[in-house]
């Protein structure tokens, strides 16, 4: 346990953001999934506006700095490919 003023100040901060960050990240996993259960449906359609979705909370995640902005952009990469493959077939 800290002893210094500053130090039980940073701690709280600390777990502050660290519920904060464990929100936001769960929505991405959430978003991805509901991303992926639509294209196992097939509807085209429905899959456009959930990966518009997606993306959203994926850039509002690298925007915050909860993600960095290439691991942002690397996974709105891998989950695009994944789509136009599904879509192509």
């Amino acid at each position: 346990m800290a002893h210094h003023r500053s130090a039980i100040k940073r701690t709280r901060q600390n777990e502050k953001r660290r519920l904060r960050n464990r929100g936001v990240k769960t929505r991405i996993k959430t978003a991805s999934r509901n991303l992926a259960r639509v294209e196992k449906e097939g509807n085209v359609e429905a899959m456009a506006g959930e990966w518009n979705r997606t993306k959203s909370v994926i850039d509002k995640a690298a925007q915050k700095g909860v993600v960095h902005k290439k691991t942002a952009s690397r996974k709105k990469s891998r989950l695009a490919r994944r789509l136009n493959r599904s879509a192509a077939v």
